[in-house]
């Protein structure tokens, strides 16, 4: 695929991602809320809670080296769903080539 058509890619992607995890975002708001409560009331945080947390964070992540063209793994929903950031692979997928 061309350099154009990738970065035309990336944009429709960068949609379709962007509205996913701007939704998303607000569903980890009410997480943490009620995880702050959950804290307060039992005395020891949620797990399941921190963990689902946990992945719309490396989504988020995994979506902004895309977009900045840091890297060509595609985010949810159009790639896989990551669930941990230390799994995720942290370098570049492509060198830049000198033209």
């Amino acid at each position: 695929m061309s350099e154009r058509k990738e970065a035309f890619m990336r944009l429709l992607i960068g949609i379709i991602s962007g509205i996913t995890m701007a939704v998303w975002k607000w569903l980890v708001y009410v997480f943490i809320i009620l995880n702050l409560f959950y804290t307060l009331i039992k005395g020891k945080r949620s797990k399941e809670l921190s963990n689902l947390s946990e992945v719309w964070n490396t989504q988020w992540y995994i979506f902004w080296r895309y977009m900045i063209f840091l890297s060509n793994r595609r985010p949810f929903p159009i790639g896989h769903l990551e669930k941990n950031i230390s799994k995720h692979d942290l370098r570049p997928a492509h060198r830049f080539k000198k033209k």
